[in-house]
Parts: C-alpha cells; structure tokens; sequence
C-alpha cells in the first residue's frame, strides 16, 4: 500500500453572501495506486457532502491534488500556502495567537467528553 497527499475541494454555500467560500481539505488517504488513491479521495468528498444536514450546504467540487508521499520524513512539509494580507501585523498577531492557544493546549489537555460522563 502507498501513502498519498490528497486536496478535496468543497462549495460553502451559506446563503447571501458577499464572496464566494472554498473550503480546501489536505487528506491522507492509503491505496495500492495513484488511481485507487483518486477515486477513494473522491468517495471521502461525496460522502462529506452527505454528511451535511446544516443550513451551510458543503458542495463536494473534485479532487484537486494527489502526491504520492514515498517516505515519511521528522519535519516533511506536506502542504504550503502563501497568505496575502494588506495588514502583515494583523496576520502575525492572529498566528502567534493560534500558537499561544495550541501551546495552552498541549501544556493542559482538556479531558475528553465522554470521560467527563463516568
């Protein structure tokens, strides 16, 4: 079995709204062949879109990327985007942010649901 890195691509649609929204999702999916890997990434993003019985409908558009993924590798990028912004210290702020909240996170792990329950 091959490991493969593969982008489903989703329509948000959620009524009125000014810009249209994509929702692009990285999945890891393990087939025999790049062909095995395309068509199981494709049934991931339909049944995704099943899934969704809210008033935001999640339309499943295609499978936008497929790499085949030979070796794991400590620290291997495995998708990269470049955010464009007018407000850099915004975004930098936003991101340090996000670190400051998984940090908190890791350091005191909230305890799961259903362990809460018993």
């Amino acid at each position: 079995m091959n490991w493969y890195l593969t982008k489903l691509v989703f329509y948000i649609r959620a009524g009125e709204t000014s810009l249209a929204q994509f929702d692009e999702q990285m999945r890891l999916v393990q087939a025999p062949s790049a062909q095995q890997a395309f068509l199981k990434a494709r049934l991931l993003g339909i049944r995704h879109e099943e899934q969704t019985n809210s008033a935001v409908k999640w339309e499943f558009v295609d499978v936008a990327g497929l790499e085949h993924l030979e070796n794991f590798i400590d620290g291997m990028e495995l998708c990269s985007r470049v955010h464009e912004t007018e407000e850099p210290n915004a975004y930098i702020h936003f991101v340090k942010s996000k670190a400051t909240e998984i940090d908190t996170k890791s350091i005191h792990p909230q305890p799961e649901a259903s362990s809460l329950a018993h």
